[in-house]
């Protein structure tokens, strides 16, 4: 965590916008709070409410560039975990993820891919951020879009 800095500053100094978020691709919302979890559907690498990255990981694009698209997977869940529950510090807890790489056949760095998701969530709530976790690869991912990534918090209230 970067010192006392709001999680949506630290967002927004890392070049971030939390503000524009892509439509859901589907009949569902992008998070269901229930007591103090928050589920948070799996969400895509978007920027600027579109798809920023499309691509399988292993042949049109690289592991660096998997983790990358996993960390906008992880910023893309944040805008829907403001509009849920309005602000990101109300967050306690990340307390699992599901992430999923579009992928080929024998890619076995799928781990490597995820961890731009799960890097993102300990820099921004420390040992909080850290979180059990699952990473998979897929044959096909909607909209050709190379990760997925879902989570389970904690939050206030």
């Amino acid at each position: 965590m970067l010192g006392s800095m709001k999680v949506e500053q630290q967002l927004e100094a890392m070049g971030y916008d939390l503000d524009v978020m892509a439509p859901p691709a589907g009949n569902y919302v992008g998070a269901v709070q229930v007591g103090n979890l928050l589920f948070v559907s799996g969400h895509g690498p978007h920027a600027q409410g579109t798809i920023a990255i499309r691509g399988r990981v292993g042949s049109e694009l690289t592991l660096e560039e998997g983790y990358e698209a996993a960390k906008l997977c992880a910023v893309s869940c944040l805008r829907s975990v403001k509009r849920a529950i309005g602000d990101l510090d109300k967050v306690k807890r990340v307390v699992k993820v599901l992430g999923m790489v579009m992928c080929v056949e024998g890619f076995t760095d799928t781990p490597k891919v995820i961890n731009g998701f799960s890097d993102l969530m300990v820099e921004l709530y420390g040992e909080n951020g850290r979180h059990a976790r699952s990473a998979v690869g897929m044959q096909q991912l909607p909209n050709n879009i190379p990760v997925e990534v879902e989570m389970i918090l904690e939050v206030e209230g």
